[in-house]
């Protein structure tokens, strides 16, 4: 996890007369090459009357060019900037085939390039004498790079040197001590001497102190720590520059964040410029901080940090409570056969064997359980694309205060009922329904398989294959086809009963008769829909097609023509309303009189 952090750093030179600042160059910007993801960044400068130009030096560096019109008594730095401190990998990359193994040439454009990286000067006795003893082969370059940073490391003693300037590579190893900036003037000496390309990196070093101490040794930092810090960079080819800090002897990571690479240490230098002779005050100031940082599982969440969650949460409990705002938790728990867990249909598949039945006997053990008063409700589910019918879905509904909904649970048949229904039973109910409803049988009305969609279907078949062929590739659709045309297409699938609340007060039931042109045309009837499967399901957009809009007519592709039957009802002395048609009749049309009543309208 990425912890957030915000660094200060303040430089202050107090001078004890107005003195002339001659231009000053800053390079206390996190460079472009930087790995670790900067968020913010901002630049103070005192005296506030200057000019200030932003550039890039040859490297490509940051650097801000300040120029003061006027004395000053002061001249002050303060840096502000937010880092994401994401881990990053040192080893994280690939080197050139050709430089795999050590030693390698650079090929002639990178050497072009690299030529101020490259550059060498003559040396003392005990560098001669150091570099001697480096091998010159090695099968792994990354690894020989790696070892040579490491023994510099043993042999050169960190201190903290605060004189001015860098020592030279013969003053470093004959001291056996040095400054971060000494020690890695000293590894770049070496990295050219061998014939590698190397430059001098300046810039900030962040340590934040780990959250489990170390097994063995002590720890890294105490606290939280921030400095400017400078180590060695040297180029691999495939891999691009590649960091090394003599000072740990490890390679760089996301706390090194450099601000100037360059290959003279003079041309790195955080803050450069003149200024006129005085007595002067130095100051200096640096911190850093976390500003952000999630829990995990080396640092979870503090008692305290829990505490405060709980004391939010139990408001926000009181809160919802004070305003009445109920919650419910939505889901879909899976259920699986237990003797049964391999089967496609408790994995894969939609429908099977069993599942049906299975789903039956579990819904029924919730009802009872849970809702001996419920309805089971049996009907359509999901409706996924590309599958011909919606999914079926099993219901239970129950009141909250107990007072039943549905009071034999026996009346709903089982999956596995041996009796199945016929189209006699359908048209049983829906007279029954009608009767219940105060209405004439009469407007209960059959519906039928659509037959030019089915001929349809069937003339697209090849001339050598039947709707019952199992060469059909659609076992579905060659089931469903086989079983339309072995049934016929003027027997009635289904029956339908138009019916709406009638009157102001709902009171009442009404209905109406659909008048077909069944004499004049016998594809005028009432049909299934093809894709729908079963009676009183919406129609979709694309079922409702738009066909005849004429009053009295229903066009089996059009819901329009069916919405636009006559309506033709009388309210009764006792409240309820009923239709009255005839079969035979073709109304036009009927308006609603000021009693109250239909009244046709005259053909």
């Amino acid at each position: 996890m990425s912890i957030f952090v915000a660094l200060h750093h303040v430089t202050h030179y107090k001078y004890d007369r107005p003195i002339d600042l001659g231009p000053q160059t800053v390079r206390l910007r996190p460079a472009p090459h930087t790995r670790t993801p900067i968020l913010s960044y901002s630049l103070k400068v005192t005296p506030t009357n200057h000019f200030v130009n932003w550039q890039q030096d040859p490297q490509g560096n940051w650097l801000a060019r300040f120029v003061f019109p006027e004395k000053a008594s002061e001249l002050k730095i303060e840096v502000d900037f937010t880092a994401q401190m994401t881990v990053v990998n040192p080893f994280d990359f690939f080197v050139e085939s050709y430089a795999t193994s050590f030693p390698f040439q650079y090929t002639n454009d990178l050497k072009t390039e690299l030529a101020p990286y490259l550059a060498t000067s003559e040396q003392g006795p005990l560098f001669a004498a150091y570099l001697k003893e480096i091998p010159r082969e090695a099968d792994s370059t990354v690894n020989f790079l790696v070892e040579l940073n490491a023994q510099l490391q043993k042999k050169v003693s960190y201190v903290i040197r605060m004189e001015p300037g860098i020592q030279t590579p013969e003053e470093t190893l004959a001291s056996g001590s040095g400054s971060c900036r000494d020690s890695a003037w000293l590894l770049i000496h070496i990295f050219r001497h061998l014939g590698l390309a190397a430059r001098f990196v300046s810039g900030y070093l962040m340590q934040l102190r780990p959250d489990i101490d170390p097994v063995e040794g002590p720890r890294e930092v105490e606290s939280d720590f921030t400095d400017l810090h400078a180590w060695a960079e040297v180029y691999l080819p495939g891999a691009g520059w590649i960091g090394f800090d003599v000072t740990s002897g490890m390679l760089t990571g996301e706390g090194h964040i450099p601000v100037a690479a360059t290959p003279h240490y003079r041309s790195a230098a955080p803050i450069s410029g003149s200024a006129g002779f005085a007595n002067v005050d130095f100051g200096f100031e640096m911190s850093v901080r976390r500003i952000r940082e999630a829990p995990r599982i080396t640092r979870p969440f503090s008692d305290e940090s829990w505490a405060r969650l709980d004391r939010l949460g139990e408001q926000v409990d009181a809160d919802l409570r004070a305003d009445d705002v109920r919650l419910t938790m939505g889901g879909e728990p899976t259920f699986v056969s237990v003797d049964d867990l391999e089967s496609p249909e408790w994995n894969i598949a939609a429908i099977g064997p069993t599942k049906q039945a299975l789903a039956d006997e579990l819904i029924r053990k919730l009802h009872a359980r849970f809702a001996p008063g419920g309805l089971l409700h049996y009907g359509q589910g999901k409706w996924y694309p590309g599958e011909s019918l919606p999914r079926w879905a099993f219901g239970l509904y129950w009141r909250k205060d107990g007072v039943p909904i549905w009071k034999n649970a026996e009346l709903i048949a089982k999956i596995d009922n041996p009796r199945k229904a016929i189209i006699e039973d359908a048209k049983a109910f829906m007279e029954g329904t009608a009767k219940r409803l105060g209405l004439d049988a009469g407007y209960v009305m059959p519906a039928y398989e659509d037959p030019a969609h089915w001929l349809q279907k069937e003339a697209g078949l090849p001339v050598n294959v039947d709707p019952s062929d199992s060469r059909l590739a659609d076992a579905e659709e060659r089931s469903r086809m086989a079983r339309v045309f072995d049934e016929g297409l003027n027997k009635p699938k289904g029956f339908v009963l138009p019916v709406q609340h009638a009157g102001a007060d709902g009171s009442g039931w009404m209905s109406e008769c659909w008048q077909l042109r069944v004499g004049r045309n016998p594809r005028w009837r009432v049909v299934r829909l093809h894709a729908a499967g079963r009676e009183g399901r919406r129609l979709s957009r694309t079922d409702r097609g738009g066909g005849s809009d004429r009053r009295g007519t229903a066009n089996p592709g059009s819901c329009r023509g069916l919405r636009a039957a006559l309506r033709s009802a009388y309210r009764g002395d006792q409240g309820d309303a009923r239709s009255r048609c005839h079969r035979n009749q073709r109304p036009a049309g009927a308006k609603l009189a000021r009693d109250g009543r239909y009244h046709l309208r005259p053909v």
